[in-house]
């Protein structure tokens, strides 16, 4: 069976005796176009099963309405929320995205970039691979005025748009929480200190035991990928310890649901022996048992907001001619809060 091929606008400016042109600009609503050939245009369009070429149409124009969205793991429930809230304010906004993921690879991101780029996105927005320490691969956004938000994971010295949490603030919530339910050797599963994300973590962790002159003791710091598999490992190995923590900030929910699985395995009573906090409040928190006290990290909100800084900056470009390579250093925080529940209050 033979393929049928595509209508095209030359097919519809036959069918209806009238200039390719004026099929164009009727399929746009253009105001030269009255708005009686308009209504016969696009009704021919429709009975002839035309599809405008969207893509094709935004490489004659050096650009497409896609922003291209580079993240390290979708299966992850921040991940999930995140591109939500980014695909829901471009969708509104009569733009598309084209999704990738590195799997914490620095290698894949870099790549990654480079088809994003090829692809001629209008914007990016990324959250980088856990191993990420050069990010030049984006700097040939900024030499083509391409708006580029770094969301979450971000570098340190990168002058762009970053919408982040205050993860020190975050951190020395999270162990502060646990001190005053009276832990007095808290423990500290993070992830690479490379991504400023968990050695701010870290900085506030280290600073409210220090504030509560509690001892700061590195074997208690345990650097992972923060896998649920790397969750139960690391809070093996701190519960195999000849004093072992009474606490544990673990910097994500996955790991930290593994660390309460293990405990709960060893017999340990959750919050009694062991009181544990994650971070992300992702679903699992509250459905895990006993529940996961967490830190409330807005994924919707950061994706809603970087969405939002690509397409201002798409708008005042075109209403300026002025050149978009200066450095942007805007930086974007976002709250967060404890989310006390059953794994860690010894107080209820």
């Amino acid at each position: 069976m033979e393929e049928s091929k595509d209508v095209t606008i030359y097919d519809i400016a036959q069918r209806l005796n009238l200039a390719t042109s004026t099929i164009s600009r009727a399929l746009k609503d253009h105001h030269t176009i009255s708005d009686k050939t308009i209504k016969k245009v696009k009704k021919a369009a429709e009975e002839m099963g035309f599809r405008p070429n969207t893509l094709a149409a935004g490489l004659r124009g050096n650009q497409t309405k896609i922003i291209g969205v580079l993240v390290s793991r979708i299966n992850r429930p921040f991940i999930s929320s995140l591109i939500s809230g980014i695909e829901e304010t471009a969708q509104k906004a009569g733009y598309s995205v084209m999704i990738t993921q590195s799997h914490d690879s620095y290698t894949d991101e870099v790549n990654l970039s480079k088809v994003l780029y090829d692809s001629r996105v209008c914007g990016i927005i990324c959250s980088l691979a856990m191993d990420t320490r050069d990010t030049s691969h984006f700097q040939k956004f900024i030499d083509k005025s391409i708006p580029l938000v770094f969301v979450d994971r971000v570098p340190k010295d990168f002058n762009t748009y970053r919408v982040m949490i205050d993860n020190y603030s975050a951190g020395y919530k999270a162990t502060k929480h646990l001190i005053e339910q009276g832990c007095k050797r808290i423990a500290h599963i993070t992830g690479s200190q490379y991504r400023n994300t968990y050695s701010e973590r870290r900085r506030g962790y280290v600073d409210a035991l220090l504030e509560a002159n509690l001892t700061v003791d590195e074997d208690l710091i345990i650097d992972t990928a923060l896998t649920f598999e790397d969750g139960e490992s690391a809070s093996n190995s701190l519960f195999d310890m000849p004093n072992p923590p009474d606490g544990i900030f673990v910097s994500n929910d996955t790991a930290a649901v593994g660390a309460i699985q293990v405990a709960k395995k060893r017999g340990l009573k959750i919050p009694k022996d062991i009181a544990i906090i994650g971070f992300n409040d992702d679903p699992i928190a509250s459905i895990i048992d006993p529940g996961l006290s967490t830190i409330s990290h807005p994924a919707v909100r950061m994706g809603q907001t970087s969405a939002k800084k690509i397409l201002n900056h798409l708008k005042s470009s075109k209403k300026s001619s002025e050149s978009k390579k200066d450095n942007i250093t805007e930086v974007t925080f976002l709250n967060t809060e404890v989310v006390v529940r059953a794994s860690s209050n010894r107080n209820k």
